[in-house]
């Protein structure tokens, strides 16, 4: 009777819930009823998504919601967080619960079995249908009379976010609005159906969002996994867009599969995609699953979570810029914006239901997977150090990073010799760890994510990728360290660089300041900017028992005597960079150079161009001018390829040539000014792809590499046609770590060492300069890291990586990497300001 008396009475409170939450929803209006329009008909921009978002904020007890941060232009990143009514009176103790689960705060978490479901919406901002899906998917979660949503709310969170890239997605729908008429047109050739560069799908500085969550160098990136670390959730999907005749893809995803990856997280991939399926198969839509999209690359939406121990996932629907309103696809069909929206509704929920049916089993792998990450990783290496004697400012800039992904470190509090991965003779051998020096362990909470960006040569299972294959930090940031298979205690301490406190004479002689890392290039910038006059020297010297190397900036009092308060603005801006500057009171050198020698050269403020619009990369633009403009905060004019033509070159002393394809843009007529501008005394700097369209050119010394002509065996051309990819394959290289041979007494490469580790991004070989300076080759045994396939490496080898050539009172520097690729190779940036700044 009691068993039966209890039963009435949940009854009773579970109408009543189920009654005022319909009276509490009673204005809730769906996306259409708010909006004006039929959801799917026209582009909701952002600031009516967002409108949308706080409505449903505001009219539903079962959602809250905050703004997390902004955009590049000013625009709102929202995170909005539903479930039940019970979870959501208790939300904070679901959060901490998990957080503690994790290790990542203290204490141990009650008994909870609370799945936390993580949906992203929109990070390319030309896939616009996802941000649509939001809203459809967010009302039909919360409608007081979907009953089977509460019943999934019952035991699962959901946070939303409704638009990872609100600038890159009103670039794409204004321009759209722009372009169509009161009807749209379906026929592809339409204008509608041909976004103009840059086009909508990166951010404002043209940065692909979706392979920035490892290295976090945008805003709208470091916002997001800030807030996404206060919930760690257990699924995570984001949604994307792709051609406009592929079916709807979801997971499983394809291999290569990380090693780090765990049967558990791979297994209910495979749950999550039949859940889909059944859908999907009930309305007879076409779809695909384990192809093309691969779990390598740890800085996805869908890898970074799972290297945080969630099932991440990338959703796939037909549609992309290509696709406007409708467009006629290939077997005849019309594909519509409601039909790219519906679809991604459908897999949102799904999502959401089979989490739900799951839940605790979720909860517990998830606690499990952390549980093993401290106390049992797996992966053939244990402690990674960094020597403490590395460049300060580099320590700095990593362990930034560290800390924004809460990857604990610390110093070794005793020495050893050990067997250990040298990072930068890339064999295993007898190193030594120092007192003091850096220790990362894998035995920690993010134990999975430190292995995933550490480890030297990283294991892949399957040469088809759809990314770079080699990422590791000791390279990218130029430190030096070691891999070690032995466990090392490490007790996690944040690192904190020096303030520098410096005493200086009233009026010295000069200021010195070292040129070694980005930092330095900083403080260079400052001083150009504030009209400092600033010299550099081109070999070693010795003044007041230091030594100084190459390209050590050199500031006089002789250059400056007509500036104002000279002494306080240096000291100022060496303060503001927290840089080490020495001040001297003679310009006589104990050796090497006086600073008064032809030998410390003057350096002229350089008035820098880039070239930009049709037929260059809008990527590579956008890493460029990320640079420029937030990274050395040092002026940059972007050239229009439309009206390139007409733009007087002798206004500029610098002229960059980001990766594109310029021969329909840049006819024999202008590349004969551009020479002429060159010989005058200008500098014109080849990136990458753009290399390819000044080799073998007349007055150009660079030429592509000879292959090999001998005939092919006849055993060579008897191909398998389903081998073909595997055949391209072959001779492809999506980016690999190679060890580049510089001349660190060339201007272009001050501030190295004799060996650069670079990012080379693909197979494009050209042969030494004869008639030019060859600065960084790639020499025979120089790869180091990373899949690149036995054809292409034969034609790497032998090769020019970084090269001067004078030409005339001017020069030509050849960038065949990109060393400013997605921003974070670290090390790379100096050699990118060599170019700007010290070659002459």
């Amino acid at each position: 009777m009691t068993t039966l008396k209890s039963r009435f009475f949940y009854s009773l409170f579970v109408l009543l819930l189920f009654s005022t939450s319909i009276n509490a929803q009673s204005n809730l209006e769906s996306p259409s009823e708010f909006l004006g329009y039929e959801l799917g008909s026209q582009w909701t921009p952002h600031h009516k998504v967002m409108d949308y978002f706080w409505h449903v904020t505001e009219q539903s007890p079962l959602v809250e919601g905050h703004q997390y941060g902004t955009t590049n232009e000013g625009r709102e990143l929202m995170l909005t967080v539903i479930s039940s009514a019970e979870n959501m009176q208790r939300l904070d103790e679901i959060r901490t619960n998990n957080l503690k689960r994790t290790g990542l705060e203290d204490g141990t978490p009650t008994e909870d079995s609370t799945a936390i479901v993580w949906l992203s919406y929109n990070v390319h901002g030309n896939e616009t249908s996802s941000s649509e899906a939001a809203m459809k998917t967010i009302y039909e979660l919360v409608r007081a009379d979907n009953a089977q949503a509460k019943t999934w709310l019952q035991n699962t969170v959901v946070l939303m976010d409704p638009m990872l890239n609100p600038d890159g997605r009103d670039r794409y729908v204004d321009w759209y609005k722009g372009v169509v008429g009161e009807q749209m047109n379906v026929h592809p050739d339409a204008r509608e159906h041909h976004e103009p560069w840059p086009g909508g799908r990166t951010n404002h500085y043209y940065f692909d969002l979706n392979r920035d969550w490892a290295w976090l160098t945008q805003k709208e990136s470091r916002h997001r996994v800030a807030e996404y670390q206060k919930w760690m959730p257990h699924i995570h999907v984001d949604f994307h867009e792709q051609g406009v005749n592929s079916p709807y893809y979801f997971a499983p995803a394809a291999k290569p599969f990380h090693p780090a990856i765990t049967d558990w997280q791979s297994d209910f991939q495979h749950t999550i995609g039949e859940n889909n399926a059944k859908y999907f198969d009930e309305e007879g839509w076409l779809y695909f699953t384990r192809e093309v999209f691969d779990l390598f690359y740890p800085s996805y939406g869908d890898t970074y979570p799972i290297f945080n121990g969630a099932i991440g996932m990338t959703y796939e629907q037909a549609g992309n810029s290509r696709a406007g309103l409708g467009i006629t696809t290939e077997e005849g069909d019309t594909l519509t914006l409601s039909d790219r929206l519906l679809h991604h509704y459908t897999t949102g929920l799904s999502t959401v239901e089979i989490s739900s049916r799951n839940a605790e089993q979720l909860v517990s792998e998830f606690a499990d997977y952390y549980q093993t990450a401290q106390n049992n990783p797996e992966g053939e290496y244990k402690t990674f150090v960094i020597k403490q004697d590395n460049n300060p400012d580099k320590l700095e800039a990593l362990f930034e990073l560290l800390d924004e992904h809460q990857i604990e470190y610390g110093q070794a509090q005793s020495g050893a010799t050990l067997s250990g991965y040298n990072y930068q003779t890339g064999n295993t051998e007898s190193v030594r760890v120092s007192e003091g020096d850096y220790l990362i362990s894998v035995h920690q909470p993010k134990g999975v994510l430190a292995r995933t960006l550490f480890e030297p040569r990283p294991e892949l299972e399957d040469s088809v990728t759809y990314d770079i294959t080699a990422w590791e930090q000791h390279y990218a940031y130029g430190l030096d360290g070691y891999a070690l298979t032995h466990q090392l205690n490490v007790e996690p301490k944040q690192y904190q660089k020096p303030e520098v406190q410096q005493n200086f004479p009233e009026k010295p002689y000069a200021y010195i300041a070292r040129w070694e890392d980005l930092d330095d290039l900083r403080l260079l910038s400052d001083f150009l900017k504030h009209d400092i006059k600033v010299r550099f020297t081109s070999g070693e010297f010795k003044i007041d028992d230091r030594m100084y190397d190459p390209g050590t900036l050199v500031l006089t009092r002789s250059d400056n005597k007509n500036m104002p308060e000279f002494d306080e603005k240096v000291q100022e801006l060496a303060q503001n960079h927290n840089q080490e500057i020495h001040a001297v009171e003679t310009g006589f050198a104990q050796s090497g150079f006086d600073l008064g020698s032809s030998s410390v050269q003057y350096m002229n403020k350089p008035s820098v161009a880039m070239l930009s619009g049709e037929g260059t990369s809008s990527n590579q633009v956008g890493e460029i001018w990320h640079y420029f403009d937030q990274q050395i905060e040092y002026p940059l004019t972007m050239l229009d390829t439309e009206y390139f033509d007409g733009v007087d070159l002798s206004a500029y002393d610098v002229l960059i040539l980001p990766s594109g394809y310029y021969s329909s843009r840049i006819d024999s007529s202008r590349l004969a000014d551009v020479k002429e501008w060159i010989s005058d005394g200008g500098k014109l700097i080849a990136v990458q792809d753009a290399n390819s369209f000044l080799a073998g050119k007349d007055g150009f010394s660079l030429t592509n590499k000879n292959g090999d002509s001998s005939e092919p065996e006849q055993d060579d051309l008897l191909e398998t046609y389903g081998n073909q990819q595997r055949e391209y394959i072959s001779s492809f290289n999506s980016g690999s770590v190679y060890k580049i041979t510089m001349d660190n007494t060339h201007p272009l490469a001050y501030g190295y060492e004799e060996e650069y580790f670079s990012l080379k991004l693909d197979a494009d070989s050209y042969a030494y300069l004869e008639d030019g300076w060859n600065v960084g080759v790639a020499k025979e045994d120089a790869h180091m890291s990373g899949f690149i396939g036995h054809k292409a490496k034969d034609k790497v080898k032998n090769t020019l990586t970084f090269g001067v050539q004078h030409m005339g009172s001017g020069s030509v520097v050849y960038m065949v990497d990109n060393p400013l690729f997605r921003a974070f190779w670290y090390n790379g940036k100096l050699l990118f300001g060599n170019a700007v700044f010290m070659v002459d």
